[in-house]
């Protein structure tokens, strides 16, 4: 089965930085595409950013662009989420999501920053 296993969550004062990680287990080859959405209190579930494995490629939301950062260790099967200069908007818990042939998603890791 494949499993994602979100962590790095935490509370960090605005201007501060927190690397998520999203580990994933089960894919037995081939590529695929690893995104990061948010969800604040009372928000919509919103994508944050995403990395296809083919290729490297990333996408971000215009809202986090120039801020956060997501990469991956193809030896890990792990992908990051580097997310500098927070914002108290940045506040959400945050959940990987990957696809291939199907979806799955990880359980959120909460992300807050204080004013």
């Amino acid at each position: 089965d494949v499993q994602l296993q979100a962590s790095g969550g935490g509370l960090v004062q605005t201007g501060g930085s927190l690397r998520l990680s999203c580990a994933a287990s089960g894919f037995t080859g081939g590529d695929y595409a690893i995104a990061w959405f948010r969800q604040g209190s009372g928000k919509e579930r919103e994508g944050v950013s995403v990395i296809n494995t083919f290729d490297g490629s990333t996408y971000y939301a215009d809202s986090v662009r120039g801020r956060f950062t997501i990469s991956i260790d193809n030896v890990k099967n792990t992908v990051y989420l580097q997310m500098n200069s927070l914002k108290p908007e940045d506040t959400a818990v945050y959940y990987c999501y990957a696809v291939r042939s199907a979806a799955y998603w990880g359980q959120g890791t909460l992300v807050t920053v204080s004013s």
